[in-house]
């Protein structure tokens, strides 16, 4: 059976969700690998081994403290030790960058924002802000592809062991920028923006007031978003923001806001299972694409379905 290697950057458990549907699908496609920057515990080995991994690849010796190369240098050494068929990551800025590198490093072809992936490991993806569905296939080397998440329901393998540990020798990556200090991000108690399955997003016509869009989003358990508009006045952290220059989410559930649906925004979130629009202008672009539109004042809508749904909750 073919090797399909996974590359899973985390440092504890739970696994993220992102990191349980690659598993799902390189279970799929053939037998699952796991690629590993750092050292794992024994806890998170097991946690693997549910999801069908029988090899775990980690660096012989801890990588440098180095943006993005040294992982890639692992993962392309890692992916030729493993005989790899097949290569899958997730979708986050620094996955993409890691496929790419890795693509360069082994002459082979990269394809990003999968939302499915084919036993002959041809790739469905959206393209063109969500106007069409393309399928393609790497012609070269080893398929690097970066899945979207909330692209399939993770299922752990019916039967689990486990996995072996290898460790794999990373050579030299070359010239590359040092990490000097870091800083915590916030803990607001919300999933990944890039992972949630539910998102609220807000725009211009928030006004700078985002509480409604988090209140809603705390009380369906999602996470909050944002247009360029409402992150480039500072109303939220640029992290929140989704679109053409932001991240790009694939949700069961997307509200939309007071955005108005430029196609800058739709290229970061059309693929969402269900789209809801609130926006008081009727002719916004937003509503050419929602499954569920409301014509009306965020302000009055968006507490109304949160004192609604909470009321059903209790």
């Amino acid at each position: 059976m073919a090797s399909v290697l996974v590359f899973i950057d985390v440092p504890g458990l739970p696994l993220p969700r992102a990191s349980r549907e690659l598993l799902t699908i390189a279970s799929e496609l053939g037998q699952p690998a796991v690629a590993s920057p750092r050292a794992l515990s024994d806890e998170v080995l097991q946690a693997l081994g549910d999801y069908g991994v029988a090899s775990v690849y980690e660096p012989e010796e801890e990588l440098p403290d180095v943006l993005i190369a040294a992982k890639s240098a692992f993962l392309a050494e890692t992916a030729q030790a493993a005989e790899a068929a097949a290569v899958l990551l997730g979708n986050s800025f620094e996955d993409r960058e890691v496929a790419a590198r890795t693509g360069i490093k082994l002459g082979s072809g990269v394809i990003t924002d999968a939302v499915a992936v084919a036993p002959d490991f041809s790739v469905t993806k959206s393209v063109l802000a969500g106007s069409y569905t393309s399928t393609c296939r790497v012609q070269t080397g080893i398929p690097v592809i970066t899945v979207k998440a909330n692209s399939v329901e993770p299922v752990p393998a019916q039967a689990s062991a486990v996995p072996e540990r290898h460790r794999v020798a990373v050579p030299d990556a070359g010239p590359a920028a040092r990490v000097t200090g870091r800083t915590e991000k916030r803990v607001s108690g919300r999933p990944e923006l890039s992972e949630a399955r539910v998102i609220v997003a807000g725009g211009r016509g928030m006004d700078g007031d985002f509480t409604p869009v988090e209140n809603l989003a705390d009380a369906l358990g999602g996470a909050v978003g944002a247009s360029r508009a409402a992150t480039d006045a500072g109303w939220i952290e640029h992290s929140a923001q989704v679109g053409q220059t932001g991240k790009t989410v694939s949700p069961q559930l997307y509200i939309s806001a007071g955005i108005s649906g430029a196609i800058q925004q739709k290229a970061g979130m059309q693929t969402a299972k269900v789209i809801v629009a609130v926006n008081k202008d009727a002719d916004a672009p937003v509503f050419e694409i929602a499954d569920f539109g409301i014509v009306g004042d965020v302000f009055s809508v968006l507490p109304q379905a949160t004192e609604e749904i909470k009321k059903r909750r209790s």
